[in-house]
This record gives structure tokens, sequence and C-alpha cells, in this order.
């Protein structure tokens, strides 16, 4: 049970900017197993992001609430996706070659592809939260940031790691995850979301029920697309692509969600 917990911390770690206490010493091969806990530190970051949010709607509008809450996930995962989000706009946008891509993503700059993706993703983002109906948003976020996170884990259980670099920052991560422990990822999330869950909305809808499920379906279905793609061009996956899965499944979640509530008003 200790180890796990320090696996757990392990995650939080490298997901967040979070404190966590002091570990005694490091396996290399801790990271990889921790990606089994990715879903519950969605759970932990919707769940902070959803406080902001509830308190500021208390104040401010809800196109400001929804903005403050961008700004806090931001602030805790230290953009991590994000960045990784910017990252694979500029490579795959500026290159046609596998080393182009690669070459790109490495370089810390960032360009006009990443600039533009990045913003774009933001203001969708922004946009939707703030139509969201109330009622159905804490509920939403907390289950699109568990879903997200549990989408990465499916590129490191079905892609290889196409870096060679030693100080990539997620080459120890390289050690593809077991379909025992993608599967347990997913359990362990949907069981963390279940307290979550209920404080954010107690007695759930059916309606709000079905537009959750749908849009695990889109999300699930952007990271198969996403995944396909990145085979295709540069043979598997770097940590930007896992941030980029992460965003890219978050956000079809949200709009598939917000599309869903539209549909039954």
């Amino acid at each position: 049970m200790k180890r796990q917990f320090v696996l757990f911390l392990v995650a939080i770690q490298f997901l967040t900017r979070l404190p966590v206490p002091r570990l005694d010493r490091f396996e290399e091969d801790w990271l990889s197993r921790s990606a089994r806990y990715f879903p519950v530190v969605g759970v932990l970051v919707g769940s902070i992001t959803v406080g902001v949010w509830w308190l500021s709607s208390a104040c401010f509008a809800p196109a400001v609430a929804a903005g403050l809450m961008i700004a806090a996930s931001l602030i805790v995962t230290g953009a991590l996706h994000e960045d990784g989000f910017a990252d694979v706009c500029d490579g795959f946008g500026g290159a046609a070659t596998r080393d182009g891509v690669l070459a790109i993503m490495k370089d810390s700059r960032i360009g006009a592809y990443g600039a533009i993706g990045i913003a774009v993703m933001l203001g969708l983002k922004w946009t939707v939260l703030a139509s969201m109906p109330r009622s159905a948003l804490a509920l939403t976020v907390i289950s699109a940031s568990m879903v997200s996170r549990w989408c990465t884990t499916g590129l490191i259980w079905r892609l290889p790691y196409v870096r060679a670099d030693a100080d990539a920052k997620s080459k120890p991560l390289a050690n593809s995850l077991s379909t025992g422990n993608w599967l347990l990822s997913g359990v362990l999330g949907a069981v963390a979301l279940v307290p979550a869950a209920w404080m954010a909305s107690p007695s759930p809808t059916l309606p709000v029920l079905r537009a959750l499920t749908l849009a695990l379906a889109f999300a699930s279905a952007s990271t198969i697309l996403a995944a396909s793609y990145f085979k295709s061009r540069i043979g598997g996956y770097t940590g930007d692509c896992l941030g980029a899965t992460q965003q890219l499944a978050e956000l079809s979640f949200l709009l598939t969600a917000l599309a869903a509530f539209t549909a039954v008003r």
C-alpha cells in the first residue's frame, strides 16, 4: 500500500505543480508505473478548478468565473499539457518529415502554429465553460479532467515512445503500459470520480448522465484519431503528444457535453 501511495505522489509530481512530500529515493521505473494514477490526478485537478469556479461564480459573471477556472488549471498543472499541445501544433504544422517534426517539437520556443493553436484551444474552452449549464458544469469538468488523462495512458499503452534522447522529460514513460495497468488506470479514475462527482452533483439527472456517456465516446474517438495520426507521422508518441492528446480529449468531452445539454433544453 505504501508503494502505491508513493506512485500516486510521483504521478502528482509529474502532472502538476502541487507540493508533495519529498521522496527519500527515486527508482527509474516509478514514473511509468505511476501512469495508472494519471486519471486519479485528473480528478484532483478537476476538483481544484471546480472549487475555484464555485467561489468565483458567487462574485462574478459566468464568463469571468470560467476564465478564472482555466487560469487555476494552468497554475495547478504548470500548463504542462498546453505546452505539449503548442509544440505539437508547431512540429506537425511546420515540418513534413519525421525528423523535422521531432526537431521542432524539441525547440522550447513557440512558433506561429503553436501560438494560434493554443489561442484557439483556450478560447474554445473558455467559451464552452462560460456557456455550460451551471447545474452540470462541476460534474462535467471533473469528468473531463479524469477522462482526458486516462486517454493519455492509451497512447502509452498502444504506441512506442519515439525519442532516443536520454534527457527527454517523458523518457521514463517509454516502458509501455500493460493492458492490465491501462484498464486499472480507468478503474482507479472511475473510483476516484465517484465521491468527487457526488459532491459536485449529488443527484445527476438521466440526461446529464447520457450527455457524459456521449462525451466519453467522443473523447475516446479523438484519442484514437490522434494516436493514428501520430503513428503515421512519427511512428509513435512523445511527451508533447501526450499533452496534445489530453487537451484534445478534454475539449472533445466538453464540446460534446455542451452540445448534448443544449439539445435537451
